[in-house]
């Protein structure tokens, strides 16, 4: 069985991350400062480097202003 940090499904969801924060115009260090977290906060779990519980994909899509049932429906797993 794939390691699931390094799961297509979850390489996929760490995309549509960065496709919505670039999406609105903002940077990793604009999402970090929403976050209370550094820049390389963002710039690990965007790159697939760090992974994200359910609390803290939860802030991150409040932080680039969608929800994860919005996130869900891109995936559409």
């Amino acid at each position: 069985m794939e390691k699931s940090l390094y799961s297509a499904d979850y390489l996929r969801f760490c995309e549509v991350l960065r496709r919505l924060r670039i999406e609105r115009g903002l940077t990793q260090a604009d999402v970090a400062d929403r976050l209370d977290k550094p820049q390389s906060f963002v710039s690990k779990y965007e790159a697939g480097e760090r992974r994200l519980d359910v609390a803290e994909s939860r802030s991150i899509a409040q932080a680039i202003g969608t929800t994860l049932e919005a996130i869900a429906a891109e995936l559409k797993w």
